[in-house]
């Protein structure tokens, strides 16, 4: 294993599942969205973006975690390991929640977000999760098969 993939829905233990591959292999862990969001929930550049998760993935040597259905091809055609994590929506729901909480009322920061990125409750990012095996799985899994 030198280049993996953790792919899956918000809330289901993609980042704390590949910091902990991460110390076990001692391969680079990349999270893409500390490279994605910027301070303050801003977007990266979208023309740009492809761009830099290609520079990532033309590395030799990595653990990617998060989705970017827009990169996932670039990811997919240069890894030799994905881990799906295909948890219950419920399951996913309520981690994020618990998550968003504790950031909101213990002040703890995710080392896997981008500086300024504070979490809060988000109504849309919590919609994006209950629909997420919906709206994704087949996809992915259909983009994992061709693979």
């Amino acid at each position: 294993m030198k280049r993996i993939i953790v792919i899956g829905s918000g809330g289901s233990g993609k980042s704390t599942f590949a910091k902990k591959l991460h110390e076990k292999l001692s391969i680079e862990l990349i999270h893409l969205d500390k490279l994605f969001w910027q301070p303050d929930w801003v977007e990266h550049e979208k023309s740009s973006w492809e761009n830099v998760v290609r520079a990532a993935a033309d590395k030799d040597f990595w653990i990617i975690d998060g989705n970017y259905d827009n990169t996932m091809q670039i990811r997919i055609d240069r890894a030799d390991t994905v881990i799906y994590f295909d948890i219950p929506r419920t399951v996913c729901l309520l981690n994020a929640l618990k998550r968003s909480l504790a950031g909101m009322f213990f002040n703890e920061r995710r080392s896997d977000m981008a500086e300024g990125c504070r979490e809060r409750i988000d109504f849309e990012f919590y919609m994006w999760i209950w629909n997420f095996n919906r709206t994704h799985r087949k996809k992915y899994i259909q983009m994992l098969e061709r693979a």
